[in-house]
């Protein structure tokens, strides 16, 4: 049987944190639908039979419903195709939601929060949801497959082996359990970043975000398209986003004015479809005004610029000095003695510091 399985949407988000750009934020929500567009399209050219989708379709407070009739109305496009949702922690299925309140096609089945399966011919679908914008762990040691003959799969939004307390908000999922049910394939969503890899026979996949949101989700996004037997799993990313977001960094250890600094910017070389965000370091030797390089900034593929850079100094030194710069100079020490993991931070603290101190 063959599937795509996607997740991680997010229609209507606003993209606040992209840019202060205002026309990209549109047209990056305009790109979220024409990208799902051409994912159903690829499902009714190619003939899929089953369409999995792994959380966070739409952002719960942004959602219109015509975006809901949007997407509905594609749905309707594929009639042979069945689609499982499993709501996640920004579209729980809650009672004022549209998955709640909502005439979905009828080859929609939108899981709940109780554990679910579904019988088919060929296959046994089981999947839960998010019921609140929070769910905690769910006991999977729980689940029993009773026909392990047959290819069963889940469908949920979690997170895989989470490691700190606020990522155990978000129903926090053992690899290891779930590798003893014996799932032939789980359609995982939450973490924007697919984990899909050839080499490592991967079972328990996430898509990543289907769309980038922005620049802590770098490189190409798009959905996994599977085809699965009893013990044989062939799996195949395809990027959809048409877009895609880069980190570029620039020495301005050398640069000594706001006029070469936009020179320097102006010379990187820019690749199609791709948008950037240039983070400025080494040593400055000037003071950079950060809201006139954004003005004079033409670029329309960079979308932001960070100072990352420092001056020269030296803090050992200044730590001897019997005024309040010495003073605080050691207490930075200090600190970095106790934390030596965040020496970065304490230094950058302690450069914040020193400018006040100089006013």
């Amino acid at each position: 049987m063959k599937f795509v399985h996607i997740a991680d949407m997010h229609f209507d988000t606003p993209f606040i944190t992209l840019s202060n750009k205002t026309d990209l934020c549109k047209l990056r929500r305009i790109e979220q639908k024409e990208t799902f567009r051409k994912v159903i399209e690829y499902i009714k050219q190619n003939e899929i039979p089953y369409l999995f989708i792994s959380g966070d379709l739409y952002e719960h407070k942004y959602i219109r419903e015509s975006t809901i009739e949007y997407i509905n109305n594609l749905f309707k496009t594929i009639p042979n195709t069945k689609v499982f949702i499993s709501p996640g922690n920004h579209d729980p299925y809650i009672k004022n939601s549209f998955y709640n309140n909502f005439n979905w096609n009828n080859n929609v089945h939108i899981f709940k929060s109780e554990l679910e399966k579904i019988e088919l011919n060929e296959v046994n679908i089981y999947g839960y949801g998010f019921d609140d914008f929070y769910l905690g762990r769910l006991n999977l040691e729980e689940i029993t497959l009773d026909n392990k003959d047959k290819i069963n799969i889940l469908i949920i939004h979690g997170t895989l082996d989470g490691s700190d307390s606020i990522e155990n908000n978000y129903n926090p999922i053992s690899k290891k359990v779930l590798e003893q049910k014996g799932f032939d394939y789980t359609a995982l969503g939450h973490i924007h970043k697919t984990n899909y890899n050839l080499d490592n026979n991967e079972k328990i996949i996430y898509p990543g975000s289907t769309i980038s949101l922005g620049f802590d989700e770098l490189g190409n996004h798009g959905m996994i398209v599977g085809e699965i037997e009893k013990n044989k799993l062939n799996l195949e990313f395809i990027k959809m986003d048409p877009k895609v977001f880069k980190e570029k960094e620039i020495n301005i250890s050398e640069v000594n004015s706001d006029e070469e600094l936009i020179e320097k910017i102006n010379s990187i070389e820019i690749e199609e479809n791709t948008f950037y965000k240039i983070n400025l370091v080494g040593t400055r030797n000037f003071e950079i005004n950060m809201n006139e390089i954004n003005k004079l900034n033409n670029n329309e593929n960079i979308l932001k610029i960070k100072n990352k850079t420092i001056t020269e100094y030296n803090i050992e030194d200044i730590s001897r000095e019997t005024t309040l710069k010495g003073m605080f100079a050691k207490e930075i020490l200090e600190q970095i003695k106790k934390h030596p993991l965040k020496e970065d931070f304490f230094n950058e603290v302690f450069e914040i510091g020193l400018e006040i101190l100089d006013k």
